[in-house]
């Protein structure tokens, strides 16, 4: 999102100062997250009551109700709708308005493009959304939906765009890791595309986010530990 910003010539500050426009990503794993993100929800405004207060996420998702009480939000979206909130933005007509897609329908990862924004020296790539599981102590899978993998080609290119502004290192991230390509809509699996990057020159580090140990197999083991011993 922030990068969408970025690319419309938005000046981007530290969420502590007096902002124009304050986006709040929440969190709902926990009751104890549901409520830091009603305060920080609260708290945007009192730094500006002027501002336009954009709020999105996993706690938008499963409690969308409980969010169209606090009157200080203006724009609330879903998981499959951050990609458009330049758009939201936008098209805001002084009013509160509301757009959540039921993610548990939805069948294709959320592509926000490259990604050639960073200020670390390792760049986070997300490749794979949603679970399958659900357990019956998680939420994830009401708030993130099916397993959705992106597609190899695009994965590829973030990383190459990234590795020409001189990050040397990437960390491959999603909600249910070890799924990559398990839904069948691409015939690359988690190896091969770790293979795929590993060809990538100019990258000479590739991180794991978490893994489900119940999805890793042998042959991935052996193949990760040897890229890393060959690094």
């Amino acid at each position: 999102m922030k990068q969408k910003f970025i690319d419309e010539n938005y000046e981007i500050i530290d969420f502590s100062k007096k902002a124009d426009i304050y986006v709040v990503n929440t969190c709902t794993v926990t009751n104890t997250s549901d409520r830091k993100s009603r305060q920080i929800i609260r708290r945007a405004k009192q730094q500006n009551k002027n501002a336009l207060l954009v709020v999105t996420g996993c706690y938008v998702q499963v409690s969308k109700n409980d969010l169209d009480k606090i009157e200080q939000i203006d724009i609330i979206i879903g998981n499959q709708e951050k990609k458009d909130i330049i758009s939201y933005i936008k098209n805001y007509q002084l009013k509160k308005q509301k757009e959540i897609s039921d993610i548990l329908y939805e069948k294709e990862f959320a592509e926000f493009g490259t990604t050639t924004y960073t200020d670390k020296t390792r760049a986070i790539i997300k490749i794979q959304d949603g679970c399958n599981n659900f357990c019956s102590y998680c939420i994830i899978p009401y708030a993130r939906g099916a397993i959705r993998s992106r597609r190899p080609e695009d994965i590829i290119l973030e990383i190459k765009e990234i590795a020409k502004k001189g990050i040397k290192e990437v960390v491959i991230t999603g909600i249910h890791l070890a799924s990559y390509g398990k839904e069948g809509k691409n015939d690359t699996s988690l190896l091969e595309l770790l293979k795929n990057i590993n060809q990538i020159e100019k990258i000479k580090r590739i991180r794991l986010g978490s893994l489900e140990p119940s999805l890793m197999r042998k042959r991935l083991y052996r193949r990760t530990f040897k890229i890393r011993k060959n690094l």
